[in-house]
């Protein structure tokens, strides 16, 4: 059986149930709430997933609470160099996601909830579905001004964006899902949300900056465990179904057969970066080279997440044309990413000269490039 929603005791008495093979498909009669205990946002997604594709959702709809360690998740037609700072990214241990549905690149953490709202494809309502989100705050805290948007936000005071919204419709079922946030960190929020790359042309789908603020700021009773019994006692009340929320383990292989294969996939560099729309980069950056700064230029077409043409030039008084040449034509095919690049770039140097300057040079073209990725 699913366990019973607690605050306090929660995590005890989830591990002191074993949870029958298709339990979860028997437990959900006429609706049902449900809340994930994991916070690896692959691992979510992967519920959305497997709930979207295995679940008879007529007359039962789902809610699904889910929270997030620090990840970035970009929309299904989206470019990450595009949408984030991958290189921060990098360094403070983030990860990325590409979810299944379309939309914007959103940050997660601990204090961002998620709600996802399952349904048949013939009652997908995002405009009913937020307003029940508008009910649910009011009823906690009466003097919230939010307001719903022609774009499916969620907005603060009339400018504050405090939601955004992703779908995905199937051929018999949909899933709307969108983000509250609580008490997000706002300044990383802001810092891997803006891409630090130039020259990119790309005609995937782009995000549009807000203004964003956290519900806390504005009223510090408003927790995350607050706003999501407020929205689960709003939504038990208009399905007319069981107001308890359910604890759910989404890499439990009895309760959701075949689910971490799913999440495996998510997880793949050929899905998180693979999928991006075909762009290119056309740029150039500056070295310094006895005292004077030398202008590099870079062209490169990027198709299915893999270098396709490759075009680098340096002056050839700096660097031999025939290094350039041999750069250029190594790195089609690879991925762009800045670790095969290193190991590609420390390959290649083994083939050149024996010379300190040039070695230098070459490493200085190589930290430039492997920046832009």
């Amino acid at each position: 059986m699913l366990i019973p929603f607690s605050m306090k005791n929660c995590f005890q008495l989830l591990y002191n149930r074993q949870v029958p093979a298709a339990s979860f498909k028997k437990t959900v009669k006429n609706g049902l709430i449900i809340h994930s205990i994991s916070n690896d946002v692959y691992q979510n997604l992967a519920a959305e997933d497997w709930i979207h594709d295995h679940m008879n959702l007529e007359d039962k709809p789902i809610l699904f609470f889910w929270r997030n360690s620090p990840s970035v998740v970009i929309g299904r037609h989206q470019n990450p160099w595009q949408e984030c700072n991958l290189n921060l990214m990098r360094e403070e241990g983030i990860k990325l996601a590409r979810r299944r549905s379309g939309g914007g690149t959103v940050y997660h953490d601990m204090g961002n909830i998620n709600l996802t709202f399952f349904t048949t494809k013939k009652k997908y309502d995002r405009m009913e579905n937020l307003k029940l989100i508008v009910r649910a705050l009011n009823a906690v805290q009466p003097q919230l001004d939010v307001q719903a948007t022609k774009r499916f936000d969620l907005l603060l005071d009339g400018q504050f964006k405090i939601s955004g919204t992703a779908s995905k419709i199937g051929r018999t079922t949909a899933y709307h899902h969108c983000t509250l946030l609580c008490s997000t960190d706002g300044t990383f929020l802001s810092s891997l949300l803006k891409s630090p790359y130039q020259g990119i042309r790309s005609n995937a789908t782009a995000s549009i900056p807000s203004l964003v603020k956290n519900l806390l700021e504005k009223d510090p009773t408003l927790t995350c465990e607050v706003l999501m019994n407020a929205v689960a006692t709003e939504y038990a009340a208009y399905h007319q179904t069981d107001n308890h929320i359910h604890l759910i383990n989404p890499t439990d292989e009895t309760l959701f057969p075949g689910i971490n294969s799913k999440a495996k996939e998510l997880q793949t560099w050929e899905w998180i970066y693979g999928k991006t729309p075909k762009f290119s980069i056309n740029t150039s950056f500056n070295v310094l080279y006895e005292q004077s700064h030398l202008n590099i230029k870079v062209f490169i077409d990027i198709k299915n997440g893999r270098i396709e043409i490759c075009n680098i030039e340096a002056p050839d008084h700096w660097l031999p044309l025939e290094i350039l040449d041999k750069l250029n034509s190594s790195l089609v095919g690879s991925k762009f990413c800045p670790t095969e690049t290193t190991m590609l770039t420390n390959i290649l140097l083994r083939t050149c000269p024996q010379d300190h300057k040039l070695h230098s040079k070459w490493n200085i073209l190589c930290e430039k490039i492997k920046g832009i990725m």
